[in-house]
This record gives C-alpha cells, sequence and structure tokens, in this order.
C-alpha cells in the first residue's frame, strides 16, 4: 500500500515563497526517483523537478531553474518542493509523484505512485 501525501499548498502573492511536503509511506526507496508535477486547468500534467533518492541527484524544468528546489530527508521518507519567486504561471494543483526506479524521466507517464495534489495559487 504505497502512499503520498502532499501538504503546503496555498495561496501566495507574486513574488512570495512556498515550501510542499510529500510524505512517502510503502515504498522502497533506494531505486526510486521522486518528481514533482503540476497541472493547470485544460492542460496536460506537467514536469516541474525529480530527484534520485539514493544519490541526491536533481533535475529541473528550464521553467523553474533558479526558483525552484528539491531536496529529499531520509529519516522522514519525504521531498520537498521549496518554491522561490513565485509567478502567476506556477499557479496549479502539484503532484508529488514515484518511480520504481532511477529513471529520473520528466515524462508522467514513466512514474508509478501519485498523491492527491495540492492546489498552488499565486495570484495579487
Amino acid at each position: 500500500q504505497v502512499q503520498l501525501v502532499e501538504s503546503g499548498g496555498g495561496l501566495v502573492q507574486p513574488g512570495g515563497s512556498l515550501r510542499l511536503s510529500c510524505a512517502a509511506s510503502g515504498l522502497t526507496f533506494s531505486r526510486n526517483t521522486m518528481a514533482w508535477f503540476r497541472q493547470a486547468p485544460g492542460k496536460e500534467r506537467a514536469f516541474v523537478a525529480a530527484i534520485s533518492w539514493s544519490a541526491n541527484t536533481r533535475v529541473y524544468a528550464d521553467s523553474v531553474k533558479g526558483r525552484f528546489t528539491i531536496s529529499r530527508d531520509i529519516a522522514k521518507s519525504s521531498v520537498y518542493l521549496q518554491m522561490n519567486s513565485l509567478k502567476p504561471e506556477d499557479t496549479g494543483v502539484y503532484y508529488c509523484s514515484a518511480a520504481t526506479s532511477a529513471t529520473m524521466s520528466q515524462r508522467a507517464e514513466q512514474y508509478d505512485y501519485w498523491g492527491q495534489g495540492t492546489q498552488v495559487t499565486v495570484s495579487s
């Protein structure tokens, strides 16, 4: 019973910051990729960032490079997304996901498990 639970979403003004958390259970982490995707209304689910659980290597979408940071806490079995300098176009439902390999893929179909999503709204 794999479970991914996101938290930390909310309403923030442009230029503000938000930190998302994803608590994972039921996974064997050593060979996993953990990732964040986001989806705006009427749009396809889009890659945001990924992290290799064992190696702590990270990859980001071009649209968030320099603004977002993905990290993991082994003891807490959690991944995080620190979002700074937020823009209105960052608005959407953010999903935590897990792949049972170190693929580091940017394609949603490569991921096996998904959280329920947390809403992020960037607006003045």
